[in-house]
């Protein structure tokens, strides 16, 4: 899994406990400055307004004249407040001031602690963008067991994003030393989910510079973007609002079509799947028939030549080649095994576009 344990680390169940401490003493000095006023009634007989204004200016040490002269006992009286108060002010800056250091060292600690484990990934997917669109991608990658790291410039979006359990990186996606922190050079996939098209275009190009062999998956907000994507670099660029439109129609006119699809690309609900895997040249698929395959009960639905080419329901004679990507259909549990002994590192990782991208969520 992706999400990073909470544990010890997360925040206490009941709210911060080191706010405590602060609030008592907060209500020392508004007890202090009460006690100090009942103090000036009861020894000069003033009102209880003039003996709190006599208080407060005596424990801030503001230096005002006297409210009234004052004979001895309320003099006596005005030194135990001014020796009081030196103690219990000084002890609430100094609470404050532990509370203040303590947090933002713990929120460092928390960064480095963060950064290291995003240091040792391999293999990850970095999600730029955390909207709607990005959220829905990340929770599709961790629901497929991948590792997830989320980058967001906006301080709330990340904030959602760390309480989810994600490993987060705060910054602009675009700059290399925001994508070189979230480990894109490692990483396995790139899904840029931005709501700007302009900032998609810009960390396809950053991305694609910093590892060639990464597989990046764009956001295009209109149709036209999609070309720049892809010239920028991504290896797929949809349109959640096109893809929308298009499963809209798929579910109106092939129901039970979409939902079998749906139900062969969810995963833990079904005993069949379908999966892309790639024919590496010492795995187990180079120099196989497709009929053999079909005796080990993996069905070959189509071989992808490029992206959209497909050579659908190949027949049973076809020997598949070295470095030839399949789609393929069967038990959820030989497949797992086939991914598992097929897949490479490099850009033949995918298994097609995140379900929440093409249904545009």
């Amino acid at each position: 899994m992706s999400v990073l344990g909470r544990g010890t680390d997360g925040r206490p169940a009941g709210g911060s406990t080191t706010s405590r401490p602060v609030i008592r003493w907060v209500l020392a000095v508004f007890a202090l400055a009460v006690i100090g006023a009942l103090g000036y009634m009861v020894i000069e007989g003033w009102s209880f307004l003039d003996g709190l204004y006599m208080a407060v200016t005596t424990m801030t040490t503001v230096g005002f004249r006297e409210v009234h002269e004052l004979d001895w006992p309320g003099r006596i009286w005005t030194m135990l407040m001014a020796l009081s108060a030196i103690g219990v002010i000084f002890g609430t800056v100094g609470v404050v001031a532990e509370n203040v250091i303590t947090d933002v060292a713990s929120g460092r600690r928390k960064a480095k602690r963060m950064s290291r484990v995003i240091d040792q990934l391999h293999g990850h997917f970095v999600v730029c963008g955390f909207g709607r669109v990005g959220s829905m991608v990340a929770r599709e990658l961790v629901e497929d067991d991948q590792k997830v790291v989320v980058i967001d410039i906006r301080e709330d979006s990340l904030q959602r994003a760390e309480d989810a359990g994600y490993l987060v990186v705060h910054g602009d996606g675009a700059t290399d030393e925001v994508l070189r922190r979230a480990g894109v050079e490692r990483a396995k996939g790139l899904v840029s989910a931005i709501d700007s098209d302009a900032d998609n275009v810009y960390v396809t190009l950053t991305a694609r510079s910093m590892n060639p062999d990464l597989f990046i998956v764009g956001r295009a907000g209109a149709e036209n973007v999609i070309s720049k994507l892809i010239q920028a670099g991504a290896d797929r660029a949809v349109s959640p609002y096109t893809m929308a439109g298009r499963r809209i129609v798929n579910l109106a006119l092939k129901p039970g079509v979409v939902e079998f699809i749906d139900a062969a690309l969810a995963r833990g609900g079904m005993a069949f799947s379908m999966e892309e895997v790639v024919a590496d040249a010492d795995g187990p698929l180079a120099e196989v028939t497709v009929g053999e395959l079909r005796g080990r009960g993996i069905l070959t639905l189509a071989v992808l030549h490029a992206p959209g080419a497909f050579e659908p329901n190949p027949p049973d004679e076809r020997v598949v080649a070295a470095g030839e990507h399949l789609i393929v259909s069967g038990a959820t549990a030989v497949l797992d095994t086939l991914a598992r002994s097929a897949l490479s590192g490099s850009r033949s990782w995918q298994s097609g576009v995140p379900d929440s991208l093409a249904r545009g969520d």
